[in-house]
């Protein structure tokens, strides 16, 4: 940073306590502190950024690059019956264990989630990838797509994120809660 060949560093899915730990030590040795986060983020996995985190935002004015919007795809709909033969979860026994975790896992909030796009008209892509983009804690959204399609829909959810009022918001996080 000093020597301008970066402008900021950051951690990724560092526990809050270590993170205060790495300011204390720059603060120690006048170095810089990481300024920012890249934690995992999306209606599935919250935890972290809403409540580890909260206290950070204030204390060190951190920010987040937030990856995995859509769930390792459980958010955009197509695991919703069963797995495609060309789909992550067709190659990763990780991912296919959250498929089958039964009524309370992962895919059943995402049937929820996915089921409620569609009763309000939206992609479920964009429209996770959206309530991403609403909190203010989170800079920016990191996306995977491995179509132009995918990312033209994606993007779409910069514009589905101011649109939207808080009641739909409140009945995405209900359909998701674990």
């Amino acid at each position: 940073v000093r020597q301008g060949k970066v402008m900021y560093w950051g951690t990724s899915e560092w526990p809050a306590a270590l993170v205060r730990e790495a300011h204390a030590a720059a603060r120690a040795h006048h170095l810089h502190p990481p300024t920012m986060e890249q934690p995992q983020y999306n209606l599935l996995h919250r935890r972290r950024v809403e409540l580890e985190y909260a206290p950070l935002y204030a204390e060190f004015g951190l920010g987040t690059t937030v990856w995995s919007p859509l769930a390792s795809g459980l958010l955009s709909g197509k695991y919703n019956d069963g797995i495609p033969t060309d789909s992550r979860a067709a190659r990763e026994p990780w991912l296919r264990e959250r498929l089958d975790a039964g009524e309370g896992g992962d895919l059943a909030r995402a049937r929820r989630f996915t089921a409620l796009a569609q009763e309000l008209g939206q992609p479920p892509a964009a429209l996770a990838i959206a309530w991403c983009l609403r909190n203010p804690h989170v800079s920016s959204v990191i996306l995977g797509a491995s179509r132009v399609s995918q990312l033209l829909g994606n993007l779409a959810a910069v514009t589905l994120a101011s649109e939207l009022d808080e009641g739909i918001w409140r009945r995405l996080e209900a359909a998701t809660a674990g």
